[in-house]
């Protein structure tokens, strides 16, 4: 999935102090959708602190690492997922220019809270809603995860699913681009007799007690598995009949999960990984450079480029020597970008120091080495695994098929569905462009949503 624009930071200067604190309010346009951003600043023991929300994504307060001010200028970043934006006070706004991966944006920031046009989505559900609703919590370690219960009306006991958001932080209702695909399947499957739960991501929304940019998929595999304790004893679920779905990274939780729990009905894939985390961003790369219009020669360059990358940072003995390999790659790959791709970035030098802390994440060293081919052999429940044709981040054809082979439980009743002309959320598209996402008004195809309602009541 994509990762959420939003963080926390730290800020050094003496500047007009009292101009900077407070609240202030702005809104990126990106794949033709506007969201809103919402800065706060507080000067505390001499030190500036701030947090970012994305309202419009439903995520608040996710670190950050090197913020600054210089006379009139705000610079922050957040290395961890290559973000970089500076901004010039003038008068009562900070203007400026966000970065992230060679995308630059215009962006103000100001007192006045920012408007966006409400985005059509048909398929949210509004109150008042025909089934009851718990707001919950559990605990795993230190992270305390909140979520929201959704219960058919009566004493049960009832079917049940936990849901598991994809890759990045994420609220209970997957928020992305205006669509809360979470929300839509929950309603749709408890209004016909499911119970559904689903969580904010550690240190995400309500969510709290952990930072979700230190976690790995493991510590987010330990997360769901809370989930599923919780579900299991609540008094009005059948804990024979509960099943863990989840969507891209999250469907690999679901695997990794049953491969060491048997209390299990089922897993249910949506857009699961099938094959290794290295090579499947290679592929993921290739298709989506082939949908921005990059040649053959650029593809062939990237991913030669990033195939030496991988393997490399595969084979460092620990994070320390990982970061120096791939600041060492990245150096000679700066010296063959071009005056503009330069300016895009500040300089080579952040050019470097952001694409390091892009790839030199504890998240991104385990889901590279992390082959789900071994969990697969290992899950002994039923399985329902589906992907789009049109997926371009986890590719159809290659994921689905590494799936069927690798499960090799006896139930007789797995299934295995591949969807024409769906993308990576399960929208209707002819393209499958990440681009689209926002712009479609279809949040998941009703194809889908009763896919998943047959699934669970059969079980």
């Amino acid at each position: 999935m994509i990762r959420i624009i939003i963080f926390l930071f730290i800020v050094n200067f003496t500047w007009a102090q009292d101009d900077w604190v407070g609240t202030w309010h702005g809104k990126l346009s990106i794949q033709g959708q506007e969201l809103r951003v919402t800065l706060h600043l507080s000067l505390e023991k001499g030190l500036w602190k701030g947090v970012l929300d994305s309202p419009d994504q439903g995520a608040f307060g996710i670190p950050a690492t090197i913020v600054e001010v210089k006379k009139d200028k705000l610079i922050f970043e957040v290395q961890n997922i290559g973000v970089q934006f500076i901004g010039e006070k003038k008068e009562s706004e900070i203007q400026g220019e966000f970065k992230q991966g060679g995308m630059s944006l215009p962006m103000t920031l100001s007192r006045k809270e920012a408007s966006v046009e409400k985005q059509k989505r048909p398929q949210e559900p509004i109150p008042p809603y025909t089934y009851d609703q718990e707001e919950v919590s559990f605990k795993n370690g230190e992270a305390t995860l909140s979520g929201t219960l959704t219960l058919p009306k009566g004493e049960g006991l009832f079917p049940a699913v936990v849901l598991v958001s994809g890759s990045g932080p994420q609220d209970r209702n997957e928020e992305i681009l205006g669509h809360k695909p979470f929300l839509v399947i929950a309603d749709y499957l408890t209004s016909n007799g499911i119970a559904v739960l689903r969580y904010d991501d550690r240190g995400t929304a309500k969510s709290s007690g952990a930072s979700f940019m230190d976690g790995t998929s493991k510590d987010f595999m330990e997360d769901a598995s809370s989930a599923l304790d919780f579900l299991i004893t609540h008094p009005r679920i059948n804990k024979e009949k509960v099943s863990v779905c989840g969507h891209s990274e999250g469907a690999m939780l679901a695997v990794m999960l049953a491969a060491r729990r048997n209390d299990l009905a089922s897993i249910i894939l949506l857009s699961g990984p099938g094959i290794k985390g290295d090579s499947l961003l290679l592929l993921q790369q290739k298709l989506i450079g082939e949908s921005e219009g990059m040649t053959a020669k650029q593809l062939k360059q990237l991913n030669t480029f990033n195939r030496r990358l991988y393997s490399g940072m595969l084979q460092s003995k620990d994070i320390v020597a990982c970061r120096v390999f791939v600041k060492n790659e990245f150096r000679k790959y700066a010296k063959k970008l071009s005056k503009k791709e330069i300016n895009q970035y500040g300089s080579k030098e952040k050019f470097v120091e952001i694409s390091v802390n892009a790839y030199v994440t504890p998240w991104m060293l385990y889901f590279f080495a992390y082959d789900p081919t071994v969990d697969l052999a290992k899950v002994s429940c039923k399985v329902l695994a589906l992907n789009g044709e049109k997926d371009l981040q986890v590719p159809s054809k290659e994921n689905l098929g590494a799936i069927e082979r690798n499960v090799v439980n006896a139930t007789g009743k797995n299934q295995y569905i591949y969807l024409p002309n769906l993308n990576h959320l399960f929208q209707e598209t002819n393209t499958g462009k990440i681009s689209e996402y926002g712009q479609l008004e279809q949040t998941i195809s009703p194809v889908v949503l009763k896919l998943l309602n047959d699934w669970i009541i059969a079980l």
